[in-house]
């Protein structure tokens, strides 16, 4: 027999001789919970305005709001989803970490268009994410989605057929997105990833619910129906409290929006075909902003154009963009920018049909696209309301939470001087 069937043979005589010689009225072994560490679980709820927790719709979230720290945040420019998420876990502006816009164009790979869908490591390679941050201080990590997290990030993928990428970090466990995927399915993941031993129970998750920002687009933020989509996460994230109870697992919760939400309609849009000359621009990107650049050698009859007073909207030459917006200096930024009034819209042509919803990437400093802010848990405080504060912070607090010294970037940990317990 393997010396090691031997211990353990050796170990089982030893246990059934106690179960038979103990005395009958001997007490049972007492049975010793695992004291877990606190984990840090960062919550995103796409576009979810923090005046949404005034709809009374909201139980669970307004107590850990009103149990913990609140605050309304202001999203970084442009307020979209993947740049604002990318700054959520990196610390740095979207014009400093890369990810300029959901939709967007390197000079270094003309031809090339980032989309949403996106897996590349040459377009996220420009910022740390801060999972790979906690992997460099063995820190386990696991992300139910995040614009990002299923990237080899730090890797480069070849250009040949079957674009192998070598290098690069991802999350110890990290999902593709699939809209398809139930809000309590995610948080079910979650839970199952808590359940685990604590050599492979990550300590720095991060779960993305996209269901209020989908219900913003196509109804509009006042509509009931969006009212409803906030319930129903509401519900979702009492199921993820209650699960983590359950296992007796002390959590930080960082709880975050992206940007909020401002209603349109197709009676409030700038079609650009009426201003300028198509011949004479490519367009990157529109909707409540546009994103341009000259058809070579037309620059001076755009300009003419673009650059002069429009109702509605409000166009630059990229250097010459307001310094408020931190933005324009990076590559990726196309030569012109143009941004819309709140609630309009900026297309190609004029609509044919009529519609209404809700859209964003409007001026980030516009209240219609704070972003909610919650924290609750052992290392915050409790009744806690701060100012307005930008969302470049909220990578420093989570560094705080796990520990860890992350590359210098745009925000300060001086914000959370009033937040801890």
């Amino acid at each position: 027999m393997h010396w090691m069937g031997r211990i353990a043979a050796a170990a089982l005589c030893v246990a059934l001789q106690a179960c038979v010689t103990a005395p009958a009225d001997s007490p049972a072994p007492a049975i010793t919970a695992e004291t877990r560490a606190p984990a840090t679980i960062l919550v995103s709820i796409d576009g979810f305005r923090p005046d949404y927790l005034e709809r009374g719709v909201t139980p669970v979230l307004s107590k850990l709001a009103a149990e913990g720290v609140t605050a309304p945040m202001r999203p970084s420019f442009p307020s979209k989803t993947f740049p604002n998420h990318y700054t959520l876990v990196t610390g740095l502006r979207p014009d400093h970490n890369g990810i300029v816009a959901n939709t967007m164009e390197d000079p270094a790979r003309p031809g090339e268009t980032f989309t949403m869908a996106t897996d590349d490591p040459f377009w996220w390679n420009e910022a740390e994410p801060l999972w790979v941050t906690a992997d460099k201080a063995g820190i386990r990590t696991a992300t139910m989605f995040w614009p990002g997290s299923n990237v080899p990030v730090g890797g480069t993928r070849a250009a040949k057929w079957p674009n192998a990428v070598t290098g690069g970090t991802r999350p110890d466990d990290w999902q593709q997105f699939n809209q398809a995927v139930s809000g309590h399915q995610r948080v079910a993941a979650v839970i199952d990833w808590m359940r685990r031993p604590p050599a492979i129970r990550p300590r720095f998750v991060t779960l993305y619910f996209d269901t209020i920002d989908t219900a913003g687009h196509l109804y509009g933020p006042h509509d009931k129906r969006t009212t409803a989509a906030i319930g129903e996460i509401d519900a979702t994230i009492g199921a993820l409290v209650d699960g983590l109870k359950a296992l007796g697992q002390p959590v930080n919760l960082v709880i975050v929006a992206d940007h909020g939400m401002a209603a349109t309609s197709s009676d409030r849009v700038v079609a650009l075909d009426s201003i300028a000359d198509p011949a004479d621009y490519h367009m990157v990107e529109s909707g409540p902003y546009a994103a341009l650049a000259a058809i070579p050698g037309h620059e001076a009859a755009l300009e003419k154009r673009l650059l002069a007073p429009h109702d509605h909207m409000q166009c630059w030459r990229k250097a010459e963009i307001p310094a408020r917006f931190a933005y324009g200096t990076n590559p990726r930024v196309p030569p012109y920018l143009c941004l819309a009034e709140i609630g309009w819209l900026i297309s190609k042509s004029a609509p044919t049909e009529s519609s209404s919803g809700g859209s964003h990437g409007y001026d980030n400093a516009d209240p219609a696209m704070a972003a909610l802010f919650i924290a609750n848990g052992p290392a915050f405080a409790s009744g806690r309301a701060l100012p307005a504060f930008d969302n470049v912070d909220i990578q420093p607090l989570l560094a705080q939470l796990l520990g860890v010294t992350p590359p210098k970037g745009d925000g300060s940990t001086s914000t959370w001087d009033a937040a801890k317990r």
